[in-house]
């Protein structure tokens, strides 16, 4: 080829790069609201697909079949996914897809490894530097995202895991690890202290999530997330790939963007979250009990029908429990059954409402509930006081009074729902059982909470067959 001829194609090369870098800004930017995200995510994929294949054919890495063949196996592999993968499972798959990025990360940095200790180029200092953080970063979100993966498919605990000495073995794990890391560094050609750095590297991912509870799970997939974008990030350095650098630091600073703000919706820091061992404690009144002389009103389905269908106004508080009943499809349908009565029914979204961030709106999405009827927790919050009955479904720890009025308690402080301020509460829960604080709701005992026991898809179906008689 010519010399103008190879200055055309880089000229194409890098136009088709800024494209995609194009693509993925403008994904994110629609991304940030429902009404615009299926495009965003169709964009940010079409994004990523230009910048594969414009990249295996500029490097020609392999041939023109074998590129084709990833592409359909890849695509058939997301379909199948895509398809089969519920909405309710959504947190764990985007856990894992976390994982997979890092793990992806960590094979180029090892790939390179080998490719420079096999005599193909000189070794440099800036060649070790971003392979070694690029091994650090790819193999501690691979191994942290699939425990992340396990407690959300409760293959792992959900509760925090911890032992003495904890947080003095991790250090102790960590500096091993940068200890191991400035020896290759320095001292590169070793690829038995290159697998022991990774193996090391891949241990901390495990140790560093396993005192994290179910509660903070927001947290932490936003913050694997944002390590995900690191670890792609600094493969970029290593191949000297601008695209993928751009789409990396895109990843890694949104990530971090959405881990601050998860940290706000609960009042906690981040320090706090990895290392406070957020919910192992676990206390589980008896149904009846109440705290001290309180007790707890029962509800059956005819009255909670009763109650709704004369009411003005309803706000629905979706939580975890609606995800795990996967009974988003028949609160819909209540929903749709009050509004034709003339009811107001607002849906009420907490940001920590499920197990990753914006989960509870794709829930509820996946069902047909319109958009302009979910509201965010300030939007909404004013509203509770106006509210003849407010339908809690799932929810805990999110409309626990005591985070605005018992300064012992661990979630002090955090950002609420007010459903203690609503004419009435529906509590649909199976126990009174706490959430993943670990703590006792003390709206369960209120004079105007009443408790409807039972798995919310089936009380759900009972409240829609009474009010279809009331």
């Amino acid at each position: 080829m010519t010399e103008g001829g190879a200055g055309l194609v880089q000229t194409l090369i890098n136009a088709a790069y800024l494209v995609a870098a194009a693509l993925f800004i403008i994904a994110l930017r629609r991304l940030s609201s429902p009404t615009t995200a299926r495009s965003g995510n169709l964009l940010g994929a079409l994004g990523m697909f230009i910048a594969i294949v414009v990249t295996l054919l500029d490097r020609q890495i392999v041939s023109y079949t074998t590129i084709l063949a990833g592409i359909l196996v890849g695509g058939a592999a997301g379909a199948i996914l895509a398809r089969t993968v519920k909405m309710t499972a959504m947190p764990q798959m985007v856990g894992l897809l976390n994982g997979f990025g890092g793990g992806a990360s960590t094979l180029v940095a090892a790939a390179e490894f080998f490719r420079l200790t096999s005599g193909a180029e000189p070794i440099t200092l800036y060649s070790s530097v971003t392979i070694v953080l690029t091994g650090l970063i790819g193999a501690v979100t691979f191994s942290g995202s699939m425990i992340a993966f396990g407690k959300l498919q409760e293959l792992v605990t959900g509760r925090p895991v911890t032992y003495p000495l904890q947080k003095t073995a991790n250090l102790a794990l960590f500096l091993a690890i940068l200890a191991l890391g400035v020896y290759l560094v320095t001292q590169f050609a070793h690829p038995r202290a290159f697998a022991a750095f990774l193996g090391l590297s891949l241990l901390l991912g495990v140790l560093l999530v396993i005192p994290i509870g179910g509660a903070d799970m927001p947290v932490v997939i936003s913050l694997l997330n944002a390590y995900s974008g690191l670890a792609g990030a600094a493969a970029g350095f290593v191949l000297q790939n601008n695209v993928l650098i751009v789409s990396g630091a895109l990843v890694g600073a949104s990530g971090i963007i959405l881990t601050q703000i998860m940290c706000w919706a609960m009042n906690r820091s981040l320090a706090n979250v990895l290392f406070g061992a957020f919910g192992a404690v676990v206390e589980a009144p008896a149904v009846g009990d109440g705290l001290g002389t309180r007790t707890v009103r029962d509800i059956a389905a005819e009255d909670a029908a009763m109650l709704l269908g004369y009411a003005r106004s309803v706000i629905v508080v979706p939580g975890y429990g609606l995800a795990v009943a996967q009974a988003q499809h028949q609160l819909r349908e209540l929903a749709d059954l009050l509004g034709q009565r003339g009811v107001d029914v607002k849906f009420a979204i907490h940001p920590v409402a499920g197990r990753m961030p914006g989960h509870m709106n794709v829930l509820l999405a996946e069902a047909n509930v319109p958009y302009d009827k979910l509201y965010d927790l300030e939007v909404v919050n004013p509203e509770f006081e106006r509210t003849d009955v407010a339908l809690v479904v799932g929810a805990n720890d999110v409309v626990n009074p005591a985070a605005r009025n018992n300064p012992g308690s661990p979630i002090y402080g955090m950002p609420i729902l007010d459903v203690d301020k609503a004419g009435h509460a529906i509590f649909m829960k199976r126990s009174l059982n706490p959430g993943f604080a670990g703590i006792d709701n003390e709206l369960f005992y209120n004079e105007k909470t009443y408790m409807f026991f039972g798995d919310a898809k089936k009380s759900l179906m009972a409240l829609i067959g009474e009010l279809k008689n009331v």
